[in-house]
């Protein structure tokens, strides 16, 4: 008896009515026409190792069919779907990996109809590093009488990061257009690098000045 009344008969009016929303809850649901709807989604990769880069410029999407309640199929939102694959003992070269029904979540009373396509290639590389030379380029037109002497830009060169076969193809990386019209003796600009394969990146972004000497033409 005393287990009943601490267990049982202890705030039974509000197990009562949790009891009783709950039902008309699962009735309510249970009586809403299910519904598809289809997501494109970004693929998540998980436990990439920290030495490989994913040597593609494009990252895979996925269409991800999903059914469920319909007032809730209107508002789901593709941030609500995870199309997840697990990189743990990944290797240099390409990879085919399964992207089942099973990988991809959603929320609970959504439910995963057909993942489009249901395999996926990528390709890994190794992560390099590289120090190479900044290249400033300079444009505009000296000032009457005066003729561009020299062009130093500090840093002189930077540290890029990225898969190793597309880092050893880049040779340097140049500045943003400088506009050194009119200058007469010394003048330093401020500008930023710009390195063509969209795979490389600087190892810590920051803006380089270049100084740019004219002199007399005599």
């Amino acid at each position: 008896m005393d287990f009943i009344r601490r267990y049982v008969l202890h705030n039974i009016g509000l197990k009562l009515i949790s009891l009783l929303a709950a039902t008309l809850l699962w009735m309510a649901i249970a009586r809403e026409p299910m519904e598809e709807v289809t997501l494109s989604v970004p693929i998540e990769f998980q436990n990439a190792p920290t030495n490989l880069e994913i040597s593609a410029e494009v990252l895979p999407q996925v269409q991800v069919r999903v059914s469920g309640p319909s007032t809730r199929t209107h508002a789901l939102r593709p941030a609500e779907v995870h199309a997840v694959i697990d990189l743990v003992g990944a290797k240099p070269g390409e990879r085919t990996y399964d992207l089942s029904a099973s990988r991809v979540r959603v929320p609970r009373e959504m439910q995963v109809v057909q993942v489009i396509p249901s395999q996926f290639r990528i390709s890994f590389d190794n992560r390099a590093t590289r120090r190479v030379p900044v290249k400033p380029r300079v444009v505009g037109s000296s000032a009457p009488g005066f003729t561009l002497q020299e062009v130093l830009p500090d840093p002189d060169s930077v540290t890029i990061v990225g898969p190793e076969k597309h880092v050893a193809e880049v040779e340097s990386v140049i500045t943003d257009p400088v506009d050194a019209s009119g200058v007469i003796g010394k003048a330093t600009f401020t500008t930023h690098v710009y390195i063509s394969d969209p795979l490389v990146r600087l190892a810590s972004p920051s803006t380089v000045h270049v100084t740019v000497a004219t002199e007399r033409v005599r």
